[in-house]
């Protein structure tokens, strides 16, 4: 091999590593689940009740956690009365939104027929037919949101703990 074979070798070894270290370099770091749900505009709801409740940093803790966050939409359906009362309540926000987590983390493919322990001490009860998840009475839209602390599923009913007795 000649000096000047050798030299555009190293030449192109240095730029090829260049490129990779460089790729490694601006790789993103996974977000906890507070702040990747905070990035979807559909979840704005979610989010700021998330805030008034203190729950925030629930969701960037260590985990594994499972979020059932429901969106926008699942916000309107719930009576203007309800929504102002549980504003004003913050115990009883906690509570509501508190029902949508589970202290571990559950993919849609592993989701069984059955009830699951959420945060809020209630049992939730989750169905799977094919690829269709169901929780409580809503249907997950968009499944398996990735974090670095769990698994998030944005679903169209905000769920009801059941009445203490």
């Amino acid at each position: 091999m000649t000096i000047k074979a050798l030299r555009t070798l190293a030449l192109s070894s240095v730029a090829a590593l260049t490129l990779l270290l460089g790729a490694c370099a601006v790789a993103p770091v996974p977000a906890t689940l507070a702040d990747t749900l905070a990035l979807n505009p559909q979840l704005s709801t979610f989010n700021r009740l998330l805030e008034q409740a203190e729950l925030k940093a629930t969701l960037q803790a260590a985990g594994p956690m499972t979020v059932f966050a429901p969106n926008d939409e699942a916000f309107k359906a719930v009576p203007a009365k309800t929504l102002e009362a549980l504003v004003k309540d913050k115990e009883q926000l906690k509570s509501v939104l508190s029902f949508h987590i589970l202290a571990s983390q559950l993919k849609a493919a592993d989701v069984k027929n059955g009830n699951v322990k959420t945060l809020q001490g209630a049992e939730l009860a989750l169905g799977r037919a094919g690829d269709f998840v169901t929780v409580e009475d809503g249907m997950v839209q968009q499944a398996d949101i990735k974090a670095s602390n769990g698994v998030a599923h944005i679903v169209d009913r905000v769920l009801m703990p059941p009445k203490k007795k």
